[in-house]
């Protein structure tokens, strides 16, 4: 284990998600202290998080503890809540005290994004945390379960009725492997259901599916959610959600199970730096990663926003945040040698977006556009590489490839108290009003007890 002698210079990096963790590593053989501040004790395999909100995997095997990633080299990690940064003091404030820096990385990602309609998170949660799958499992779940004891036909037919609202990379993968689910590996369990009479809707506000692809792709993209069973609906604009449904436009679905993948916000940490952020909250940084004016701060991951040589922005993926945390522990090296910083350039190696069993769209190296079971076979084995670092890597393999090939769901766990059918918002009219009921003490009671929270891309 490497000695940290308190005459180091200290980095301290926010986030041990793929940006932070990679920067970690990269940095646990220098001559400096290192600590690592995360609101978890985990890193997660953000990627296959729909796996475990669909009951394909259970949340440990995508999930390893930081201490046991980083403490053995000698890093120390600090369960704590990062509220802001004081740049001219060079402080990390907490929520429960300070901490002070030499060199900074701030990798603290994003949250869930609901365009200036929070009201609408207890009614549809997002994907970023292994709470909100494990909450989005339940919610799946139990649907089904009140749906198998339900007598009034309405209220059955909402209970199966599953919207997901945004059909970026999360949208897509959500809506194909819930459509598995009703069609493949339910049927047969309930005796008062037909769970493929389930129907998966899937909304975008733009023109199509997958936007950031090449229009062939998700043209097919399309096309293979469609042969699962989705519904796919496109240049649809969600205007309100409540208890019972989804509004498009004036159109009314009744749906108790929302599901939102429509937009992410950056983590509200960069607010404290002082600086000018873009729309989405993300800090414009330098071509060395650095905030504007502060050599002593990186900035990674969906936290930064960069443009590439040909004016791109570099896209909010996990390799891109791998890539940026250690590029920007480097660059704390080069300063610490006395070397002028290096400008970060991004080696797109390809992305992917998988529909449903042996179906998958991607681009590989900018250019090699791929759809079908080969995109399929290059997304599965990108994913079975990065796994690399936790557990077993071939047990964690062989694990997810059973689930996924033979349409097992073997993480088919509802935890919490029991369903209530008391507990369901009923219909009072033809428009979709609903009461609940008078015990109810808020409205996300209305499937589960709500325990949703907000973490990288959907995609990182």
């Amino acid at each position: 284990m490497k000695t940290q002698r308190e005459d180091m210079p200290h980095v301290v990096i926010l986030g041990g998600g793929f940006a932070g963790l990679r920067a970690a590593q990269q940095l646990v053989k220098a001559p400096v202290r290192l600590t690592l501040v995360d609101r978890h004790n985990h890193h997660l395999f953000q990627p296959l998080l729909y796996q475990v909100a669909t009951a394909t995997l259970s949340p440990s095997e995508i999930a390893a503890p930081l201490r046991s990633l980083l403490g053995p080299h000698g890093v120390s990690v600090l369960l704590a809540d990062v509220t802001g940064v004081d740049p001219e003091h060079k402080r990390v404030l907490l929520s429960d005290g300070e901490l002070k820096y030499d060199y900074l990385i701030i990798a603290t990602g994003a949250t869930h994004s609901y365009f200036g309609n929070d009201h609408w998170a207890p009614f549809a949660p997002g994907l970023k945390s292994i709470e909100d799958a494990v909450e989005i499992r339940r919610r799946v779940l139990v649907a089904y379960e009140l749906a198998e004891r339900e007598t009034d036909p309405r209220i059955r037919r909402s209970l199966l009725n599953f919207v997901i609202i945004g059909a970026g990379p999360t949208g897509v993968e959500m809506a194909g492997s819930l459509a598995e689910i009703s069609r493949s590996s339910l049927p047969g369990d309930f005796k008062n259901i037909d769970t493929r009479d389930a129907r998966i809707i899937l909304i975008e506000g733009m023109d199509k599916v997958l936007p950031v692809y090449p229009d062939d792709l998700t043209v097919k993209a399309r096309r293979t959610l469609e042969k699962l069973g989705v519904e796919v609906r496109t240049g649809a604009r969600v205007t309100n959600i409540d208890a019972t449904g989804v509004y498009i436009g004036d159109e009314y679905i009744e749906a108790r199970t929302v599901i939102w993948a429509a937009g992410v916000a950056a983590s509200p940490v960069a607010r404290s730096l002082g600086v000018p952020l873009d729309r989405a909250g993300r800090v414009t940084v330098t071509p060395e990663l650095t905030v504007p004016g502060r050599e002593d701060i990186f900035v990674v991951g969906d936290l930064a926003s960069l443009k590439q040589s040909d004016g791109t922005p570099v896209p909010g993926l996990a390799p891109a945040a791998m890539q940026e945390g250690k590029h920007a522990a480097r660059n704390i090296l080069h300063r610490l040698r006395g070397q002028p910083m290096v400008p970060f350039e991004y080696w797109d190696r390809g992305s992917y977006a998988v529909i449903g069993r042996g179906h998958a769209v991607g681009i590989a190296f900018r250019r090699f556009k791929q759809s079908g079971f080969s995109a399929w076979m290059a997304w599965l084995f990108i994913h079975l590489m990065f796994l690399i670092g936790f557990r077993s890597k071939l047990a964690v393999m062989l694990d997810w490839a059973y689930s996924y090939l033979t349409f097992g769901k073997s993480a088919r766990i509802i935890t919490g108290p029991a369903p209530r059918l008391d507990e369901l918002p009923r219909f009072t009219s033809s428009e979709g009003a609903a009461v609940l009921p008078s015990d109810t003490p808020t409205p996300s009671a209305q499937l589960a007890a709500s325990s949703s929270r907000e973490l990288a891309p959907s995609s990182r």
